[in-house]
């Protein structure tokens, strides 16, 4: 090939290449200011995305979103990831058992919105707490005989395990099996009329990021310290703060006060004595409250103290 035809190839090639750098870049254009692109929502949602991300960062969590919450049967997951801890914070030695509740649940499958999560009463509450209830966090001892007497039928019933004998209760009331009473701080119900279609595995992965991450307290203390991990409810907040757009908080905080006759709840009649001796640190809980609120992370539907 002599120069000068190699000269007329390249410029030939050149301007192939400017012509779809052209084409891109304009098509680029018409979508992201509203002209006649064919598609314009997939730009709309990177810079949807792109906001949701810069507002993650700006928390410092040091940490990425994840939206995927629930364990799933068919990820293996105890073969592509291997547990360095046990419950709470991670499933070692708890594999079997999972394999086992998984097997009966449905597939993993989140719905498209989410309005409103964690264990607490909608019925009675509508006005101040909305009438929609997607995910109810629970554990044994925190679980109702019939969760349908509070949930909506399609409510997920979202099982946090911060212990072996959690999962062992579940799998006892999915396979019917002989129940086992030993193990938890106040008796489970014996007959749970939850059903397993509707039944979730949070992945540990949550729990262990709001302790170590949002709450900053150590995963193994020392032999001196006490040993504490996140309420559900601060783990709700950092469930939602993973997977939703915007945050509002309904009857949820600590009184500044340490007056132990004040209500935990917006409903029930359990005050702050019965937190006493709890594995909690409600303090902690409370200034990272007040610093998700000052950030604009979370916001209050209604006033408080």
């Amino acid at each position: 090939m002599t120069l000068k035809a190699a000269k007329t190839w390249f410029l030939r090639l050149l301007l192939v290449v400017l012509f779809f750098i052209c084409y891109y870049c304009s098509q680029f254009y018409f979508e992201s200011y509203g002209g006649s692109g064919k598609s314009p929502q997939p730009t709309v949602s990177l810079y949807h995305n792109y906001c949701l991300q810069r507002k993650w960062d700006n928390l410092k969590f040091n940490m990425s979103r994840k939206t995927e919450l629930f364990l799933k049967l068919k990820d293996f997951f105890w073969r592509k990831h291997l547990s360095a801890e046990a419950l709470p914070y991670d499933i070692k030695g708890s594999e079997l058992l999972l394999l086992k509740v998984l097997a009966v649940t449905s597939s993993y499958k989140m719905p498209a919105n989410i309005e409103r999560l964690n264990d607490a009463p909608v019925r009675g509450y509508e006005g101040d707490v909305g009438n929609k209830t997607t995910l109810r966090l629970f554990y044994p001892e925190s679980a109702s005989h019939n969760p349908d007497i509070h949930n909506d039928p399609d409510t997920l019933q979202v099982l946090v395990p911060f212990k072996q004998q959690d999962l062992r209760w579940l799998k006892e009331i999915l396979y019917d099996e002989k129940r086992v009473r030993k193990g938890f701080w106040k008796p489970p119900p014996q007959i749970w009329l939850g059903r397993a279609s509707r039944i979730r595995i949070l992945d540990p992965y949550f729990l262990r990021l709001t302790a170590s991450k949002l709450l900053q307290i150590p995963l193994q203390p020392c032999r001196q310290q006490k040993l504490v991990h996140p309420t559900t409810g601060i783990l709700a907040v950092f469930v939602a703060l993973n997977y939703c757009d915007v945050v509002h908080v309904a009857g949820f905080g600590y009184p500044e006060s340490r007056n132990e006759k004040h209500p935990i709840h917006y409903y029930g009649k359990e005050t702050m004595k019965s937190m006493k001796n709890s594995y909690h640190d409600l303090n902690q809980e409370a200034l990272m409250l007040k610093r998700l609120e000052d950030q604009g992370a979370i916001l209050y539907l209604h006033p408080h103290s």
